[in-house]
């Protein structure tokens, strides 16, 4: 099914369903990270092994407060602004956070901490904010293969199986970089 209506799409997720969406620079499978059969769905169609872990995207730094916490001032400073300072056609950054017990196992992967993103991307903050809080987001694309740019390119991947929200991609020319705000370690350049 092909949406525009953001609502319709959010409460696809709510309902345990696998969503398509443009993010900042390509497309991406987001579900509700609470709800495993959803995130093993997605693992199936990307045919991703679980020890990688994925991506949180939230639309608001207030819905990954939690997950900020422990870090030191400095440092969390330093991922509020590279969430909050940045313009559309910047790249956008992913930090490794210390993932807290609200955090599913099968979202951090083999991994101690969690993938977490703060959009700027109108169309995916509007997304988190009507179902309410992060989503899942890792590329839309199996394994091996380009991550689709365009909603023709996911169908051509996934088919007519999964639900897609219509949209433009953000402005951005490149996937979020990834570092670990407890090392500072490049994971993604």
């Amino acid at each position: 099914m092909i949406t525009s209506s953001i609502a319709e799409a959010a409460h696809l997720l709510k309902q345990g369903q696998v969503l398509a969406y443009p993010t900042e620079a390509v497309w991406g499978l987001g579900c509700d990270p609470f709800n495993e059969q959803a995130f093993q769905d997605i693992l199936e169609l990307k045919h991703r092994p679980v020890e990688k872990g994925v991506i949180l995207l939230a639309g608001h730094i207030q819905q990954v407060e939690h997950l900020l916490q422990d870090l030191n001032t400095d440092i969390r400073q330093q991922v509020i602004a590279s969430w909050s300072d940045r313009q559309p056609t910047e790249r956008a950054t992913t930090w490794l956070l210390p993932a807290n017990a609200s955090i599913p196992t099968w979202i951090k992967g083999q991994h101690p901490l969690v993938a977490v993103r703060v959009t700027t991307h109108p169309l995916c903050i509007n997304l988190c904010q009507q179902f309410g809080g992060f989503i899942v987001s890792t590329s839309a694309n199996p394994a091996g293969l380009a991550p689709a740019q365009s909603l023709g390119s996911a169908q051509v991947y996934f088919g007519n199986n999964l639900n897609y929200l219509q949209g433009d991609l953000g402005l951005s020319s490149q996937p979020s970089r990834i570092l670990n705000a407890l090392t500072g370690e490049v994971i993604r350049a």
